[in-house]
């Protein structure tokens, strides 16, 4: 089966909400596709349509070629984790795995091996009800690996994680995406993704604002742009914005100059006798990228206090 998610013109509508507007985009193989967007942006309603749990009311969504109804045994083709809650909490893991392998003709040799995989060996015949959200997680995962599938989609994975979970969730995607698969995940740690994520699709209000590589993303949104870092940030700004620069404190000490080559910013420094101990071109983090792709997207805004 080949290994991708094709999203193509999605409509979906709830009364008077529009939760997806023309949603498109593709999930390749052999990458981690980070899916990332506001709250109410439509991530959770277009897995919903990929995987068949709401209908959309234009458009479609396929996996390997295929709409997800008409997979016979879909945890072959598809791995899903959208709400690690969904089990039944009196259950034990092994029981709650063995009857999800039971119904895709899966033997129980294969939950011992995903167990051993997620590292819930030593809880695996603990009450899932008992659970930590990390946990829940690792048998989420658990389940969504159990037909070995080609694709992957992961709503919010490192939720509830603990840091050492946090790096085996990173090496975990990474290395599936290694193996050929089409990985894609939702999350709003921009962090992780600029860890883990290769590619990103950034949507809001229902449609696709940026679908693009990771490291064109941060390129486009550093621009022509130096960080300084100087003991008189204040006589720095001063001088800098006189001469046409655009000046923003990012710290105590630190300032990021636009409209001013790092060679102007170090003779205009030097010539008005402004100390200063480093200057370097600005790499934007993700979540700055992000932030400034977003902006007009924000459905949802706290006032300031």
């Amino acid at each position: 089966m080949e290994a991708t998610i094709e999203v193509t013109g999605l409509r979906k509508r709830f009364g008077g909400t529009t939760a997806l507007d023309g949603m498109t985009f593709t999930v390749a193989a052999g990458q981690v596709t980070g899916f990332v967007g506001p709250n109410g942006a439509g991530k959770s309603t277009t897995m919903r349509v990929v995987l068949g749990l709401d209908a959309a009311d234009a458009g479609h969504a396929l996996v390997g070629g295929r709409p997800y109804r008409e997979l016979r045994r879909p945890l072959h083709h598809v791995g899903s984790l959208l709400d690690a809650g969904a089990l039944q909490p009196s259950r034990s893991a092994r029981n709650h795995l063995l009857w999800l392998a039971h119904s895709q003709g899966l033997p129980a040799k294969r939950v011992d091996e995903v167990i051993a995989v997620t590292g819930l060996g030593p809880a695996a015949k603990r009450k899932a009800g008992g659970y930590s959200l990390g946990m829940r997680q690792r048998l989420g995962i658990a389940a969504a690996l159990l037909g070995d599938p080609p694709v992957l989609m992961l709503d919010e994975p490192f939720n509830g994680m603990d840091p050492e979970g946090i790096v085996w969730m990173r090496t975990f995607l990474r290395d599936k995406a290694r193996e050929g698969r089409a990985v894609l995940v939702s999350s709003h740690l921009m962090s992780e993704l600029q860890d883990t994520a290769d590619h990103l699709v950034v949507v809001g209000r229902g449609k696709v604002i940026a679908d693009t590589s990771v490291a064109e993303l941060i390129a486009a949104a550093s621009g022509d742009r130096v960080t300084l870092r100087t003991p008189d940030r204040t006589q720095a700004m001063t001088v800098l914005g006189r001469a046409g620069g655009t000046v923003a404190a990012t710290g105590a000490d630190t300032v990021t100059v636009g409209g001013l080559t790092s060679g102007a910013v170090v003779a205009l420094l030097t010539d008005n006798a402004v100390p200063f101990t480093e200057i370097a071109a600005h790499r934007a983090s993700l979540e700055e990228a992000y932030m400034e792709l977003t902006r007009d997207a924000v459905e949802f805004q706290a006032g300031q206090s």
